[in-house]
């Protein structure tokens, strides 16, 4: 069907998300490992949340960072799985336009933070292992508070454009989404609007909001990296290469895919690959962050056995 002939249908008022299959079988399976992500995502990041503001010894920087993180992640979790989790069980996939466009919204928006936070995060990291001695002059409380309101505003204000954009499509033909979620090529791809210009838009604005930040926090790595393996004992220089190495192959694959699935001209092409990668940066990153980020670290190990301690204490 041609767009002319699109415009002669009644607007559409709702999407129907197709998700990953339509098998009662498969359905059932993909319900319960995706419920398992979902509560350990936020029983983790809830976690982290809870140990840094109980414990004084983490009011530093890198905690800050790693709890806005944590923040981010179950705001970002918590806009997706939930709608996805539904479907599944009962098999409701319907989603009215609206409410499509407040998912993608909250989605882009908390993407484009993470884009920018884990810039923050890797300087943060730069300064602290690369410059030590001016890392206290330099990383100070309103430098912190600076770069983490940066970040969220950055991220809503970018996505908010996005959004106006592509709620000022024209929606009247098909109205199944290739997709897990609310995105933006799997949405414009259904539009009776020339959808050209706004996909142009948004790989543009993705890789302002992907590529910077990814090549800076690449480089701040590599930096780190190169600090490293001047340290003089072996098992020193082991042991905070294989964290800085896990660090950096979570940042690569979140970046990674982000640009394969938006800065990429994918509009003309078909969308079933994508849900691969969208896997990588909805469902997969907020899993592993706090575990590569935080719960493998000494000191919120040492926070969480105390806190565990007292805990048990009380109940005893």
């Amino acid at each position: 069907m041609t767009k002319q002939e699109w415009k002669n249908k009644t607007a559409v008022t709702e999407f129907i998300l197709l998700g990953f299959g339509n098998g009662s079988n498969l359905d059932s399976l993909l319900f319960l490992l995706f419920l398992s992500i979902y509560i350990v995502t936020i029983t983790a990041n809830i976690s982290i949340i809870a140990l840094v503001v109980a414990n004084r010894h983490l009011h530093t920087p890198m905690y800050f960072f790693l709890g806005n993180l944590s923040c981010l992640e179950i705001c970002y979790s918590s806009d997706i799985l939930p709608r996805m989790l539904l479907s599944y069980l009962g098999g409701e996939r319907r989603i009215s336009v609206n409410g499509c466009l407040t998912q993608y919204y909250f989605f882009g928006c908390l993407a484009a933070a993470e884009c920018y936070l884990l810039t923050a995060m890797s300087y943060d990291r730069y300064l602290a292992v690369c410059q030590p001695l001016r890392y206290a002059s330099q990383m100070s409380s309103r430098l912190c508070l600076g770069l983490g309101a940066t970040s969220w505003a950055s991220g809503f204000l970018s996505n908010s454009i996005l959004t106006f954009l592509i709620s000022s499509l024209d929606f009247c033909g098909p109205n199944e989404i290739e997709h897990f979620f609310c995105d933006s090529f799997p949405m414009i791809k259904l539009s009776c609007s020339d959808p050209h210009v706004v996909g142009r838009v948004i790989s543009v604005v993705a890789g302002v909001c992907a590529l910077p930040p990814f090549l800076l926090t690449f480089s701040s790595y590599l930096c780190i990296i190169a600090t490293i393996m001047r340290i003089p004992s072996a098992a020193g220089r082991k042991k905070a290469f294989s964290t800085c190495s896990s660090h950096l192959v979570v940042v690569i694959l979140f970046y990674w895919s982000i640009l394969t699935v938006y800065v990429l001209p994918h509009y003309n092409t078909q969308i079933s690959p994508n849900k691969v990668f969208s896997v990588f940066y909805t469902i997969l990153t907020p899993l592993v962050n706090p575990l590569i980020y935080s719960l493998r670290n000494k000191e919120v190990k040492e926070a969480l056995r105390k806190q565990s301690g007292k805990f048990l204490a009380f109940r005893g």
